[in-house]
């Protein structure tokens, strides 16, 4: 005869068991749903740091809300120091832009609800192939039913206590 106690283990087993392995699927399944958007998000800035290499209004404008606006946060002489320029005015300064633009982000933190999004993500910046300064970007997106577009943004700029890129020196300058 069986004991009551294994006889409820056994439905235990049969019964629950496969229920969490379903639970788990559909957990798999919408974090897969996730990294999708997630990496549209983040090639959505990839995009817009690949413009500002190419010093490239047009391409700039294709991932951005042309009335959004970004502002920078700098220290200079001990005074703290706020620029800020809309996303048309920063796309349209690059076509004037003489000198090599490179920024390189990594360990981006990606946050998603519907068609709303946030980058947070650590910087480097580089000016004709040489190092200028690093920072924090914090980059406002929205899903406009045609993909993700940057509203703007704030970022530091930072020119001390830079921390190592775990992407290293670029490879060979301006990329």
């Amino acid at each position: 005869m069986v004991s009551p106690s294994f006889s409820r283990a056994t439905r235990f087993v049969t019964l629950v068991v496969p229920a969490l392995m379903v639970l788990c699927l559909f957990a798999v399944e919408a974090q897969a749903g996730n990294s999708s958007e997630e990496r549209a998000v983040l090639e959505t800035v990839q995009r817009f740091f690949d413009a500002m290499a190419d010093r490239d209004a047009e391409a700039a404008l294709e991932v951005m809300i042309p009335e959004g606006r970004f502002f920078s946060l700098r220290e200079e002489n001990g005074e703290t120091m706020i620029r800020s320029s809309s996303n048309e005015e920063f796309a349209q300064g690059l076509e004037t832009q003489e000198r090599d633009l490179l920024e390189r982000f990594w360990e981006a933190e990606v946050r998603i609800h519907g068609g709303i999004a946030t980058v947070w993500t650590p910087y480097d910046f580089f000016l004709d192939g040489d190092f200028h300064h690093c920072g924090i970007d914090a980059f406002d997106l929205l899903n406009d039913g045609t993909g993700w577009k940057i509203t703007g943004g704030v970022y530091t700029v930072e020119t001390a206590g830079c921390p190592e890129s775990p992407l290293g020196p670029p490879a060979t300058g301006i990329e």
